[in-house]
């Protein structure tokens, strides 16, 4: 078993997400006299811990590293290297958000695996900004609460933003894509374990249970959305057959392995139909269990994705006790007074929209939170150019999330990425509160 030599930092880590996920924060609240912040940064981390881990970072580990074992290094390159047609890959990279309904630090392990397996810098970091950004359900509820002026704006915006931000991206750090793509031509051609449609519908599988596990369901009683909220434990568990099926039938897994998880992933959903949850946690460790006790590429696979996982964790619980102590929960204070930020977002000045930009930059928005947010501050002042402005460089980033980048591309490019954003929303905002607010 590929544990054996990483028992000690799983045991750390599981324990730390568990001490985490049940932090009994309430009777020590009122006993111990500790200022606010550290309790707001203690609820956020335990928060974090119980809505995202498991459903969203789990599956995201899973697929990145399945990016950087299953997909070719050729394939990367082809469609989003240094050497890729631009238009490619900046229309492959800026569309994905319309697919992976995921925050701000869930794309964080997906952008790893394909800038690790060689995707130019460029169509990276348009990915890492439109994988959270150009999100349907998060748009189609901007336009349904906050107006459909908003809601086309943040959707034509984001869009926008992850092209023009990675062109300035490849431009800034032009001489090491050139030699990237210097390397990459040099490159022999690659083996080909299977054929290109078969690690389509694996890949689709692994993304699939990563959406439909995390849908939500705005709309109207009766809506699509709405109506695949209800049945999204069905799909997830359909995908998760499919999975099993492939994994026995393509990659060469033991049968009864796939069996034996299944059953008792079945057992549980049955045993335990109010929280899905635990069924989902335990057709994780049935996978986990799966890829490690089998040599080759499956082990490969798993000594992957715990690798991402080693990196990110740590990073992400930082950045979360971090924004949670400055900015604390939603109706919560954190050492940052929300009502500082109502007011300094009022009207249509640079002051305002640069303001906007980098609060949403640093704080963490869960996947569609940022709605209900965004309505409270408009009812408390906020003008229509700062709102746009947090819209579009809130879900994107996140001080959690500028860690984790740095840690993957260095502290340069981080900067620049972030300071890129902030730039753009500041200055998007504005445009769009001279003619529409």
């Amino acid at each position: 078993m590929y544990w054996g030599r990483e028992w000690r930092a799983v045991l750390l880590i599981v324990g730390i997400f568990l001490l985490t996920f049940y932090l009994p924060i309430e009777p020590f609240e009122s006993a111990v006299p500790l200022i606010g912040p550290v309790w707001e940064a203690f609820y956020l981390a335990r928060w974090y811990a119980r809505e995202h881990v498991l459903l969203c970072l789990v599956p995201a580990f899973f697929i990145a590293g399945a990016i950087s074992v299953f997909i070719s290094q050729d394939a990367v390159m082809k469609y989003l290297g240094a050497r890729a047609s631009k238009i490619l890959a900046y229309g492959v990279a800026s569309v994905s958000g319309s697919v992976l309904a995921v925050c701000s630090c869930t794309v964080l392990p997906l952008f790893a695996g394909i800038y690790k397996r060689g995707a130019g810098l460029g169509p990276a970091t348009a990915f890492l900004y439109a994988g959270p950004a150009i999100n349907v359900l998060a748009i189609i509820l901007t336009a349904r609460v906050l107006g459909m002026e908003l809601g086309i704006a943040r959707g034509v915006g984001a869009v926008v933003f992850s092209i023009v931000l990675g062109a300035c991206m490849h431009l800034l750090f032009r001489r090491e894509e050139l030699e990237k793509a210097r390397v990459e031509a040099a490159l022999p051609e690659p083996t080909v374990e299977r054929p290109l449609w078969q690690n389509g519908l694996y890949f689709g599988a692994l993304v699939a249970i990563l959406v439909f596990a995390n849908w939500g369901s705005p709309g109207e009683s009766g809506s699509v959305w709405r109506t695949i909220a209800s049945g999204k434990w069905a799909l997830t568990a359909g995908f998760a057959v499919g999975l099993g099926v492939m994994l026995v039938r393509w990659f060469g897994t033991v049968w009864w392995r796939v069996g034996v998880a299944a059953l008792v992933v079945g057992t549980l959903a049955l045993g335990f139909p109010a929280t899905p949850t635990v069924s989902f946690t335990a057709g994780a460790l049935g996978l986990t269990v799966i890829a490690g006790s089998q040599e080759g590429e499956m082990r490969e696979w798993l000594r992957e994705s715990w690798g991402f996982a080693k990196q990110i964790l740590p990073l992400l619980l930082l950045g979360v006790l971090i924004a949670g102590a400055l900015l604390g929960r939603p109706d919560h204070e954190g050492l940052i007074p929300s009502v500082w930020v109502g007011t300094a977002v009022g009207g249509n000045s640079l002051v305002a929209n640069f303001f906007a930009s980098v609060a949403g930059a640093f704080m963490y928005f869960a996947t569609l939170t940022e709605v209900p947010i965004l309505q409270g501050l408009i009812g408390n002042g906020m003008g229509k150019g700062p709102a746009l402005a947090l819209l579009l460089a809130g879900p994107a980033l996140s001080l959690p999330n500028m860690l984790v980048i740095r840690s993957v591309m260095g502290t340069k490019k981080t900067v620049a990425f972030v300071t890129l954003a902030v730039t753009m929303a500041t200055m998007t905002g504005m445009l769009y509160g001279t003619f529409f607010g």
